[in-house]
């Protein structure tokens, strides 16, 4: 297959992507093309790589990419959270893709992992150049998230630190940075396997402003994901999830339109999904789906 580094804009922003394509893929027709987008704190060379040349070997276009602010791209340098502006960047990853001639731009589908599934439900809900759409492990409601992996009196303190940081972001534009897994606080296989693999990784961050509590709290793809109907969406979820609840694609997929399905994988943490033998699982299913409503080539 073949890899080419790119940029492209967001908001007149500079971002850096990955494309990956069949090496005949300029000899033949136009093929359908994956955007796949990472999630909370992650960067397009972390986890997603092994997704996008699995989309490829199955005969798609396939794109990654860093967010406004994270890994390669251009933006602030806080690495905010920033859900409405992934959205966007979502959003002009999809023209930029369904602008190279191996791709067909009436068949584009996206992927997203973590927060990214989230990202993903929004972009198909008000975007209809989607054609399909696979979120795994992916959040529906920020508060229903951040409150059920910790304690009661955890999380009244976080919100209690969030209103205070509001407070002072609007008197000093600036917000207290806190370690990252305070507020994302995995559990301990998933704080295991995410320390390992960000280890040898550059740009994989260790802090985070507290205005990303705010931010999720705001950001709820649950309150659009009936949008999407008629056109197919998959929601991914294992029964061992200890960071995002399987509740969370569970209420998702409760909500949305005819043509859905959800999946339960067995025995998984957060993290695992992006390991052997997890991986396979994950895209045997959501290659099923990608070749059932958004062939790599027509006909």
């Amino acid at each position: 297959m073949q890899k080419r580094a790119v940029t492209f804009y967001s908001e007149s922003v500079r971002l850096a992507g990955d494309l990956y394509l069949p090496d005949d893929a300029a000899g033949e027709r136009p093929r359908g093309g994956i955007v796949l987008c990472h999630g909370y704190t992650g960067l397009k060379d972390l986890y997603l790589p092994d997704n996008a040349r699995m989309f490829v070997e199955a005969g798609y276009a396939a794109f990654i990419f860093d967010y406004k602010g994270w890994g390669m791209s251009e933006g602030e340098p806080r690495s905010r959270l920033n859900p409405h502006g992934r959205v966007a960047d979502v959003q002009a990853a999809i023209t930029f893709l369904g602008a190279q001639p191996e791709v067909d731009e009436d068949r584009i589908g996206i992927f997203g992992t973590s927060y990214g599934g989230a990202t993903v439900t929004w972009v198909a809900a008000i975007d209809e150049r989607v054609r399909c759409t696979v979120g795994v492990v992916g959040i529906g409601n920020g508060a229903r998230w951040m409150s059920r992996v910790r304690r009661p009196y955890e999380w009244r303190d976080l919100l209690e630190q969030s209103k205070a940081d509001r407070v002072q972001r609007a008197l000093t534009g600036t917000s207290e940075l806190r370690p990252r897994n305070e507020i994302l606080l995995p559990d301990p296989d998933s704080l295991r396997i995410a320390t390992a693999t960000r280890r040898n990784v550059p740009g994989a961050v260790t802090d985070l402003p507290l205005e990303y509590v705010d931010e999720t709290l705001l950001f709820n793809p649950e309150w659009v994901v009936d949008r999407i109907a008629p056109r197919p969406i998959m929601f991914i979820t294992t029964d061992n999830d200890l960071l995002v609840l399987p509740e969370e694609s569970e209420e998702l997929y409760r909500r949305a339109g005819e043509p859905k399905k959800l999946v339960t994988l067995r025995g998984y943490s957060h993290y695992e999904v992006y390991l052997e033998p997890a991986i396979h699982e994950v895209m045997a299913v959501s290659l099923d789906w990608y070749r059932t409503w958004m062939p790599p080539l027509p006909g």
